[in-house]
Formats: structure tokens, sequence, C-alpha cells
């Protein structure tokens, strides 16, 4: 799933070919991906474009008062064509949901992979007529994110593990299951940590960690063709993805625990003392 470093290099990249054009064409082919009829997707036709603007893990392309919002979910991304197919697409069962063509021929698509079909698009007159964003809590780059900011999350968060407050888009926007393993990894902190236990000391490195682990994600990202973005993010993870690796820190295996639709990774020996936390799923099997 793109997290707040790859939507905000696409950001860029969408803002410096779609800004001053002009929609030309947009065809929809799966039709659940909409989730507005007022104003409709063809209202965007003949409009100038004016920018992207990123809501957390949203991107936003702004067109003389319309928006056209949408959010990539797990398994969407954009394809940017220098030069659009003429012939018009049918929908079907590829992955292709959203074909946007610009006034010069070239433009993009949305496309979404697998069968779940959750890649969300909205065309409203405000973003914040869409009630993810509207709901978004902070965003952790932002210059107000400081760290008595980042204290009053924690205090209000009481005793939820540290993992579930760092991806919870209503409490801090754009961090989702890789990059809060690679905060927390930084941080030396067990993904299951109460919050409520963290001292003043842990708060800080623990700030810091999220700080500099995704200004750090950025700026490797910015200024990369939306093609590289993924393999990017990839190569540069230190613990997701990683399980039964050696850690680069400190030689011990990385560890996994499985859920019922995801997982996370960590290293028991930075995070947990060297304990080996229960994998919820295999637990349950054994019993």
């Amino acid at each position: 799933m793109p997290e707040l470093p790859e939507v905000e290099a696409l950001r860029g990249f969408l803002d410096e070919r779609l800004r001053g054009r002009v929609f030309a064409r947009v065809e929809l082919l799966t039709f659940s991906a909409l989730k507005t009829y007022d104003p409709p997707l063809d209202a965007l036709l003949g409009l100038e474009i004016d920018g992207v603007a990123r809501h957390g893990k949203f991107l936003a392309v702004q067109a003389q008062g319309l928006h056209l919002c949408f959010h990539l979910a797990r398994a969407g991304w954009v394809k940017w064509h220098e030069a659009l197919p003429t012939r018009p697409v049918r929908p079907g069962k590829g992955p292709l949901s959203l074909r946007v063509g610009l006034d010069d021929d070239a433009g993009f698509d949305l496309t979404e992979a697998g069968t779940q079909r959750k890649l969300a698009i909205h065309v409203v007159t405000d973003p914040q007529q869409v009630p993810a964003i509207a709901s978004l809590g902070p965003d952790p780059l932002a210059a107000d994110f400081t760290r008595q900011s980042f204290d009053a999350i924690l205090d209000a968060a009481g005793k939820a593990q540290v993992k579930g407050v760092l991806r919870d888009q209503r409490t801090i926007a754009g961090i989702g299951n890789a990059y809060s393993d690679e905060i927390l990894h930084a941080a030396r902190l067990s993904p299951f940590r109460p919050v409520a236990g963290l001292d003043g000391d842990e708060r800080d490195v623990l700030y810091t960690a999220l700080r500099g682990t995704l200004t750090d994600a950025v700026e490797r990202a910015v200024g990369l063709a939306a093609k590289d973005l993924k393999d990017d993010k990839r190569s540069n993870l230190r613990v997701h993805g990683r399980a039964g690796e050696p850690c680069e820190v400190c030689g011990t295996t990385i560890a996994q625990v499985s859920f019922a639709d995801s997982s996370l990774q960590y290293c028991p020996g930075c995070q947990t003392g060297g304990k080996v936390l229960a994998d919820r799923r295999m637990s349950k099997l054994l019993k």
C-alpha cells in the first residue's frame, strides 16, 4: 500500500505534469470505485488543472473549483502515459479503473491489482466533503506537528498499542503498516507496547524516529518516476517485509506476527529484548 512518502512523491510527479493542462477524457472502468455522483465525473471535462494536493494518503487533483480525489488503497497505483492510447477502453476484469486524458494527449491511469476492489474515487467541490479526508488526523511532517502536539496524541491514546496509534488515520495521517514497522524499529519499541507506558525519553525517541523515517523516505522518493516508487520503497525498508532476514542493526533474525489479512515485522534484538512475540494466527491454530 502506498503511504505518505510514496503519495507525496506521486503528488509532486503529477503536479509537475498536470498543472496548467486541461481534462480532455475521463473514462471510468470500475464503476464501484466512484463514490460520488454529484458533480458527475464528466464535469471535469474542459477544466484547467490548478495543481495536485495530498491529504494523508489521498491525492486531490484541483481544477477550477472541482477536485478529483482518489485513494489508492492496498493495491492501487498511478500509471503515467506521455501519449495515451486513442482507442476507447472497455470495462472488464483487468486492473484499469480510471483513465484520465489531457489536452496534449498525455494522461494517467488509476489501476488496481487483485480481486478486492477498494480504490476510491471522488469528485467534489471541497476535499473535506470526502468523509475519510474530513476525519484525518494531523500530517506528521507538517510544521505544526510538534513534540507537544505529539504528546497530546499519545496522552489521548491511553493504553492503546503504539503500532495501532501510528496507523490510525484519524490520529496521524499517512502512516500505514510498512512505515509504522520502520518507525518502531528505529525507536527500538515493541509494536505492542502500550502508549501509556512510554516515558518522556521514549516519547522523544519515538517522535524523532517518526519524523526522521518519513522525512528520509520522502527525500528518497521525491523526483522518482511513478513506476520506480514501489521498488525504491521495498529496497529501503529495514524490517517490513524482511521476515527471516538478519537485522541490519544487530544481526538478529527479523520476526513476524501474522493476522487475518496482514502481518507486521520487527526485530526481537532491537525491539523486544530478545523476546519473540506470539504469532496470533499460529496461536489460534495450535489451540
